[in-house]
C-alpha cells in the first residue's frame, strides 16, 4: 500500500513565484562531467542570490558515476572501483547517475516563492509524480524512503516496490541546487555497485523497464509540462556550461 500518494487528478501543490516570472529551462545534449555540473550550479545559484541571474532548471545526463550525499554510509558503496565516486553536498545517500537517466538540476529562489523547505520538497515530489502520470504510471511516496516509487504487480507473485526517481537538494541563501533524477532507460545493472539511497529490500526501475518505450525527449516534455503545473511557466534558456 502507498503511504502517501498524489492522485494525478488532484490539483498539484502550487510553489510558484509571487511575481509569476518564468523559469529558464535548459537542456544539454551531450553528457556533462559531474564536477563541471556542480561548478556551474554553484555559480548560477550564487548569481541568483545576488540578483544577477534568473532561476534555471537544467536537464542533462552524466557519464556513469556514483555520488555520495551527506548521509552516505561507507558500507553502502559496494564496488568503489567500478565508477568514479563524488562526494556531494546534497541530501541523501549514495546514488547512481549515467546515460539514460534524466537529471534535472533545479536552481530556484525560495525567497521569491516560499521559504518552506518541506513544501519545496513536496513540490519536487509532485512534479515527478505528475510527469509519470503522463505515461499512466502511478508514482507514490513511502514513509522513511526518499524519492518516487512504483508498485509492480506480476500474476502469481506478491507486489513489488521499485524506485524510479531520486530526489536530493541543497539550499544556500535560500537558493536551491541539485534536484531530481528520473530513470528513463539507464543500465539498471549499474545500481548494483551501491546500496541505492541506503535501501536494500527494494529494487530500482525505469520507464523502459516498466515496458514503456519512452524516449528522453518524451520524458523531457512530460517533465516540462508537470513542472509548469507546480512551479510556474518556463522559457527556453541556454545551459550554464
Amino acid at each position: 500500500m502507498l503511504d502517501r500518494v498524489l492522485n494525478p487528478a488532484t490539483k498539484a501543490p502550487n510553489f510558484g513565484r509571487r511575481d509569476n516570472a518564468p523559469v529558464g529551462w535548459a537542456v544539454s545534449d551531450a553528457p556533462v562531467p559531474y564536477p563541471d555540473a556542480v561548478a556551474a550550479m554553484e555559480a548560477r545559484a550564487a548569481a541568483i542570490a545576488d540578483g544577477q541571474a534568473g532561476e534555471l532548471v537544467w536537464l542533462l545526463e552524466h557519464p556513469p558515476l556514483y555520488t555520495a550525499g551527506v548521509s552516505a554510509k561507507a558500507g553502502d558503496l559496494l564496488e568503489p572501483d567500478r565508477f568514479p565516486v563524488f562526494p556531494t553536498g546534497r541530501g541523501g545517500q549514495f546514488t547512481y547517475h549515467g546515460p539514460g537517466q534524466r537529471v534535472a538540476y533545479v536552481m530556484l529562489d525560495l525567497t521569491a516563492r516560499r521559504r518552506d523547505v518541506r513544501a519545496f520538497v513536496a513540490a519536487l515530489e509532485a512534479w515527478v509524480i505528475g510527469a509519470l502520470a503522463e505515461f499512466n504510471v502511478e508514482g507514490g511516496l513511502r514513509e522513511g524512503r526518499v524519492g518516487v516509487w512504483v508498485e509492480r504487480r506480476t500474476p502469481g507473485l506478491p507486489p513489488r516496490e521499485d524506485k524510479i526517481a531520486a530526489i536530493g537538494v541543497k539550499l544556500r541563501r535560500w537558493i536551491s541546487f541539485h534536484g531530481v533524477s528520473l530513470n528513463v532507460e539507464p543500465d539498471l545493472g549499474h545500481f548494483s555497485g551501491i546500496v541505492p539511497c541506503g535501501v536494500t529490500e527494494h529494487g530500482v526501475t525505469s520507464l523502459v523497464d516498466l515496458g514503456l518505450p519512452v524516449t528522453m525527449d518524451e520524458a523531457d516534455a512530460a517533465l516540462r509540462h508537470s513542472f509548469a503545473q507546480v512551479f510556474g511557466e518556463v522559457t527556453d534558456a541556454p545551459p550554464p556550461v
